[in-house]
This record gives C-alpha cells, structure tokens and sequence, in this order.
C-alpha cells in the first residue's frame, strides 16, 4: 500500500508542478502583452492629443480610421532614421522591456526544465535502487536465504517483477521448510524402520546359533526356535511389504482406479482377511448391514485400509470377544464402525494413534505401528476421513466417506 501512494505522490506532484509552471508562464504571457499594450496605447494617445491640437479640423473618426487601417504601409519616414518596422519596435521602452521579458521567459524555461529533470532524476533514482534491491534479493535467494523484506520496493513497472519474485521466495522457502521436514521425517523413519527390523533379526541370529552349535538340541526346543523365527520373518516382511506400500503413497507413485464399489463387498472381504486371526483368538465379527451403500474408491486399497483396521480391533479384543460393524449412509456421508470391547486407548495415546511407527502402552509386544496410519492415509485418499473414540467400555473407529 506505501508503494502505490509513494508512485501517486510522484504522479500527482508532477502534474501539480506542470500545471502551475504553464500558470505561471501563462500569467507571465499576459502581464507582457499588457505591458506592451500600455505603452503602445500611451504613446498613440499622445500622437492623437498633438495631432488634435495641430490639425482642429481632423476629426475622430478619421484618426480612429488611420490607426485600424491596414493598408497604411508607408515606412519612408521611419526608413530615414534606419528603423525596420519587421523587426525592431518603433517605441523603445517597449524594445527594452521585450528584452528583460526575453531573460525573464528564458529563466521561466529553464528553472521549469531544472524543476521537472529533478522530480524524474529523483524518480528513477529510486527506480534504480528498486532494481538494485531486487538484484540483491535475487542473490540471496541464490544464497537460499529466504527471510526476505521486499514491500520497500515501488509499485509502478516492477511491480510484476516484485509479485514474482515474492511469490517465487515463497515457494522456495516452502520447499526448503519441506525438505528439512522431509529429511527429518526420512531419518526419524529410518531409525523406527532400523529400530523395528533391529529386534526381531537379533531374535532370528540367536536362535540360528543355537540351532546350528547344538547338534544335540531337544527336537521340542527346536521347532519352537523354527516358529518363533518364521513369526519373526512373518513380522519383518510385513514391516518391508508396510512400508513399501507408505513410500508409495509418499512419492505420489500409486495409481488408483477409482470405481463405485459395494461396502458390503468391501467388508466381507476384510472380515475374510482377518479370520485366521479371528479364529485363534475366539473373536466373533457381528456386520449389521442398515444399507449396501456404494463408494467411488480403489477397491484393492481399501480392503487394505479395513483389514488393518479390523485386524487393530481384533488384535485389542479380549479372548472371545466381538468387533461389531456397523454400515450407514446419509445424503452426506456413508459411514462404516468398528468397534471393539477390549482395554481402553488412553487420552496420551488417543492422539497419537495415526501416527507412523507409534506404539501405545496397550500395543503388543510385536506390534509394528504402521497399520493404522497406512489405513488413515488410503482413507483421506479415496476422499474419507477416519476418527477414534474410546473408553472403559468401547473403541469405536468411525470412517466417513463424503459424497461431496
């Protein structure tokens, strides 16, 4: 805003300035003419008083008839006295006045030419130094500085230059703000990842050494070696196959073929997935179907966000439990529950639950932490959002889908 009234007090200055020079010159024009005029008129005046006096019989009419006669063009009595009617004035008071006139129009033009070389020297001298800024905060762009003061900068034909390069130090500082955060994100992620592969292929180099330096092992203490070490790759390539299918997500790389698919179709599926799960724990999966409402989505992911959550919920449940599903759909959403009847998240936990690598105090013992934050993100991408609710008696996961 100081910018655009900066440039309108240079314009309006300068036609201000205009004006009152061409005023000034003007009024200067006619106090010449009237001067003139006065001492012409005197002198004429006094011709015609002598004439008057010497000649009685002439009268006014054909003195006034001389004076506005253009034919009269007789110059024999000035040429005697070498005066040139073209080009010198016959009363000398004028001439010497046409002369302080001349230096006074002279010195008008050139103070008016000085006034007006001193408000555009001025102008684009700050043009100048705008441009030199602009060079400058080019250069500490280049720096990848990006704390930037730019509004100093008028706004008259940089001003297109200004916005764009204002937005441009915008978006760089918003890429370089990202990029730390995503090397910081990166890191924190590898030392989870590293952290999560850590215990378990410790666990396996334990139990293969003791199977490969005791040839004498007891053949009982050897196949629960053998199972604890297949959970443990059964673990491992979750986690690899988990993450893989994040970094998917992460790099944009995932191409979704969006169809409208059946709910109920989506959730039977899901309860297919987890039921050898559900089968060793004694957990019983209800599905109240009210309405087989349909979605656009990716069919395929989102049976992979279900699962996970399904699996969450079964995985929290006690020993002959249930998980209910409840399926609902309004001019507005379409809503699927899932709710279990295990221990309650707690408030510290709650907050947290969607976040990559992020192990609660209920979480079990081989609980990776990426479940929940691969359904979150499938969910938000096919246009849903997921929340979580929980107390001594209930969780409850709500998935929305919006329609809108």
């Amino acid at each position: 805003m100081k910018n655009k009234i900066r440039l309108k007090e240079y314009f309006i200055s300068t036609i201000i300035i205009s004006i009152f020079l061409c005023l000034l010159f003007l009024i200067l024009n006619i106090y010449e003419y009237h001067s003139y005029t006065k001492n012409f008129n005197n002198k004429i005046s006094s011709i015609v008083s002598i004439l008057k006096y010497e000649y009685p019989n002439i009268t006014d009419t054909e003195i006034i008839k001389i004076l506005n006669d253009n034919n009269n063009e007789s110059t024999d009595f000035f040429e005697k006295y070498s005066i040139d009617l073209n080009s010198t004035s016959i009363l000398i008071n004028n001439d010497t006045q046409f002369h302080k006139f001349l230096i006074v129009n002279i010195s008008f033009l050139v103070i008016s030419i000085i006034i007006l070389l001193i408000i555009f020297i001025r102008y684009n001298h700050k043009k100048e130094k705008d441009i030199k800024d602009i060079i400058k905060c080019i250069e500490q762009i280049n720096r990848k500085n990006y704390e930037l003061q730019i509004d100093s900068i008028s706004e008259d034909e940089l001003s297109i230059l200004k916005n764009e390069i204002y937005k441009t130090t915008i978006m760089l500082k918003e890429t370089a703000e990202n990029s730390n955060k995503d090397k910081i994100n990166l890191k924190k992620s590898l030392e989870d990842i590293s952290h999560q592969l850590k215990t378990p292929l410790t666990s396996i180099l334990v139990m293969l050494d003791n199977i490969i330096e005791d040839e004498d092992m007891d053949s009982r203490v050897r196949n629960e070696f053998i199972i604890d070490i297949k959970r443990n790759v059964v673990n491992i390539n979750f986690l690899v196959q988990s993450i893989l299918k994040l970094s998917k997500f992460d790099s944009n790389t995932i191409n979704f073929i969006k169809n409208k698919n059946s709910i109920k179709n989506i959730i039977e599926e899901s309860i297919k997935n987890v039921s050898p799960l559900c089968d060793l724990k004694n957990v019983n999966i209800i599905f109240n179907n009210k309405k087989d409402s349909k979605i656009v989505c990716d069919y395929k992911w989102q049976v992979e966000a279900i699962t996970n959550i399904l699996k969450n919920a079964i995985d929290h449940s006690k020993d002959g439990g249930k998980v209910i599903i409840n399926e609902d759909d309004n001019n507005v959403y379409s809503l699927i529950e899932i709710i279990n009847y295990g221990q309650a998240i707690s408030k510290k936990d709650i907050r947290h639950i969607f976040e990559r690598f992020y192990k609660g105090d209920n979480a079990k013992s081989d609980s990776i932490g990426i479940g929940l934050s691969l359904a979150k993100t499938i969910i938000e991408e096919n246009n849903g959002n997921i929340s979580v609710e929980s107390n001594e008696k209930e969780t409850k996961f709500s998935i929305k889908y919006f329609k809108v």
